[in-house]
């Protein structure tokens, strides 16, 4: 293949990569800074493209360059910010979330594989009190926002300005089909976040604490409904977005949260990281290499949505005696 051929191929490649309503030329142009007809002329190879243009592609593609030119390396690229208490903000973290959640939608072949090593956070989403808590325990515990330090947990004080971009995150969910990879242990983290902050009285109020367990107990009864109808519905109006909910129950490895979105039959891997990072990786061989282990995890896993009823009801009756326990351990 001449450079002319290896050119072609290149963009050929970052076409693939774009969400089928981008223009290419828009795109290219964009990014290299020239004009559209000059980004036609690299994109046909009538102009060679130089280094620092691949460079800027390649970063802002997030490309592996030695995949592409087929060089024998064990590199794989990533991308991803680092929150910390100078760059994060709830408001920024979740509108990050909600456009990669777009640009999911944006593909007409699209479906999500979530190994979850808790209650994925988009069933969340739907419920504005536990919501909240997970926003207070982020910036709390996990960042350690000195504002937070000395600060008790309380609804009113969440900010209303998250809760609308939390809705459409959740929104852009239902209609992504989806098949999850869960454990029975998938509730605990919630459960010991509660019951560490009971013991170290960051609770305002024994009836805030009431409240969080009656919405985990309303939220698990949703999920099960949907795995039940084996396709996801909307808590409140049960209206269905068409897209399937496949639900596998895994007993004996540990998720860890990673997301694999496989996007007009191209895989994309997000994996999570020091709690709340998350980078992700379109390097074919790695992302092949996810797919092929969560199809092995599946194979070694139990159906339990639309089908197994009895491994179904086991499986969330388990999880509700967990918070009962839970309960009556923090409320007694």
């Amino acid at each position: 293949m001449d450079s002319n051929d290896s050119q072609q191929v290149f963009f050929q490649h970052i076409k693939a990569l774009l969400p089928p309503h981008l223009s290419m030329v828009d795109e290219v142009a964009e990014v290299l800074n020239i004009s559209n007809d000059s980004a036609y002329r690299r994109i046909r190879g009538e102009k060679p493209i130089g280094l620092e243009e691949i460079k800027k592609l390649c970063i802002h593609y997030n490309i592996s360059l030695d995949q592409f030119m087929h060089l024998n390396s064990d590199s794989v690229l990533f991308t991803g910010k680092l929150a910390n208490r100078t760059n994060f903000s709830m408001e920024l973290y979740l509108r990050n979330f909600l456009s990669q959640m777009q640009i999911v939608n944006s593909f007409p072949e699209k479906e999500i594989y979530y190994w979850a090593k808790e209650i994925p956070l988009f069933s969340f989403y739907q419920f504005p009190q536990l919501t909240a808590f997970k926003f207070f325990f982020w910036m709390k515990t996990v960042l350690e926002y000195s504002e937070y330090n000395k600060t008790k947990f309380i609804f009113s004080d969440f900010d209303e300005n998250l809760w609308p971009i939390g809705k459409k995150i959740h929104e852009a969910y239902m209609q992504i089909p989806s098949t999850e990879i869960w454990n029975k242990d998938n509730i605990n983290a919630y459960i010991q976040q509660i019951e560490y902050y009971k013991e170290t009285n960051v609770f305002n109020s024994k009836n805030d604490i009431i409240i969080l367990y009656e919405c985990l107990e309303k939220m698990i009864d949703h999920i099960e409904a949907q795995a039940e109808a084996g396709y996801k519905f909307d808590n409140n109006t049960k209206v269905s977005k068409d897209a399937f909910f496949k639900v596998y129950v895994n007993e004996f490895v540990v998720g860890d949260n990673t997301v694999i979105a496989v996007l007009n039959k191209k895989p994309v891997v997000f994996l999570n990281h020091s709690f709340i990072n998350v980078t992700s990786t379109k390097d074919a061989i790695f992302c092949d290499y996810m797919f092929e282990y969560f199809q092995t995890l599946i194979r070694k896993s139990t159906l339990v949505s639309s089908v197994s009823e009895k491994q179904r009801s086991s499986f969330f009756t388990s999880m509700r005696e967990k918070l009962e326990r839970s309960k009556k351990r923090v409320l007694s």
